[in-house]
């Protein structure tokens, strides 16, 4: 939501990047991220978007949470909280994961990177304090900390992004695989960088000392100038996330903890995440209620959709004849994607008609009148958006 209060900036936390930003941002386009002021764009939206498929661009993650879990009973703490077996996440590797109630009901997705065997990071888009200190609760050495404030960081996403690295002086950084992390030294610090993103192209993510931001900007800047880098703000990559079927908080799942209505919220199974569950590791949160859910099926299932005609199909519902005569399911996002030149969506489906005839009504504007069609859906089973740059290593050069 952009912000309309003039004002309402000078309440909202500044980002370590802040001073760089605000020059680039010429449309005064800022939202709020978890108390942040946060970059909604910065020029133009598509524009930016074009950067982020044809060079490179910068995201400023810096109010995304960041938590520090710590001690001997660190890895356990975790693999009681999420789905997936973080004893399997390997010593400076990445992982997504998710965690539940023990409802089976989701409360937040995120990433957590071993840093030791003894320490990780978590990463997640909303705070999620209270549930980490109630997941701790009966472990003797764990030790939970917010370091949301302590730590810069940028998502550096685009085809032209390792050739900027290199050029930067990380050496060996093409060596890294999807998913891996490595550190360099940096003006007196250490960078930290991961091989990991939100866009579904070659990217990485830069975390450093705030007190070092400004020299890591600005030197990733100069490297990149030749190689067109760019910021981008949430509308880009809402776009881009979209086109390789990541989902998003309040479009593609309400979190739990947040939800009001009964079952207005979703399992990992109905996102159709069932492959971030591992039952054959000890008791985690949910597991009952997913094992469950497993045997019978989910009463919703996200589709992917390729959706007849070039008009979004934008809070638009799902139906199972060209009549409409009965309603299956409901669109959570949709564009007209520029890299796949189609009509993309992803759409929350009965599950028993996710294989049947689909049709969505389309509303629609053109000068001041308002207009529907009803076309057909065609379900789609991987992503809309899967450069093969995006796992190849090395990655090519641009």
């Amino acid at each position: 939501m952009n912000i309309s209060d003039p004002y309402a900036g000078e309440r909202l936390k500044l980002s370590p990047f802040y001073p760089r930003a605000e020059v680039l941002n010429i449309r005064e386009a800022w939202a709020a991220w978890n108390g942040y002021k946060f970059a909604e764009y910065y020029y133009d939206a598509e524009y930016e978007y074009f950067c982020v498929r044809n060079a490179c661009a910068t995201y400023d993650i810096c109010p995304m949470q960041k938590y520090e879990i710590s001690g001997a009973d660190a890895e356990a703490m975790l693999n009681r909280m999420v789905t997936r077996d973080v004893a399997k996440i390997g010593l400076n590797r990445v992982a997504y994961c998710v965690w539940c109630t023990d409802e089976g009901r989701m409360i937040d997705d995120g990433t957590i990177f071993r840093l030791a065997s003894d320490k990780f990071m978590l990463t997640c888009g909303s705070p999620c304090t209270a549930w980490l200190a109630k997941s701790a609760f009966g472990f003797d050495d764990v030790t939970v900390t917010d370091v949301t404030d302590d730590i810069a960081a940028l998502s550096f996403q685009g085809p032209t992004t390792c050739a900027v690295l290199k050029k930067l002086g990380l050496e060996g950084i093409e060596t890294a695989k999807p998913f891996d992390i490595r550190h360099f030294p940096f003006h007196g610090g250490t960078l930290m960088v991961s091989r990991t993103g939100f866009t579904g192209d070659l990217g990485y993510e830069l975390w450093i000392e705030p007190g070092l931001a400004l020299e890591l900007w600005d030197d990733l800047y100069r490297a990149g100038d030749d190689y067109g880098i760019q910021p981008f703000g949430e509308a880009a990559t809402n776009m881009a996330r979209l086109e390789a079927a990541f989902i998003m908080p309040a479009m593609e799942f309400n979190e739990a903890l947040r939800t009001v209505n009964f079952e207005h919220d979703q399992t990992p199974f109905e996102l159709s995440l069932g492959w971030l569950i591992d039952f054959k590791k000890p008791h985690f949160s949910g597991r009952r209620a997913l094992l469950e859910e497993k045997r019978r099926g989910p009463k919703y299932t996200l589709t992917k959709l390729d959706i007849e005609g070039n008009k979004p199909a934008e809070g638009s519902y799902i139906y199972k004849d060209k009549r409409c005569t009965k309603e299956i399911g409901y669109v959570t996002s949709a564009m007209w994607s520029p890299a796949v030149k189609a009509n993309i969506a992803l759409a929350m489906i009965e599950t028993p008609h996710i294989k049947g005839s689909l049709w969505a009504e389309i509303y629609y504007e053109k000068e001041l009148r308002q207009y529907s069609r009803v076309v057909r859906c065609t379900r789609k089973t991987k992503p809309f958006w899967t450069p093969d740059r995006a796992r190849a290593t090395p990655p090519p050069d641009y």
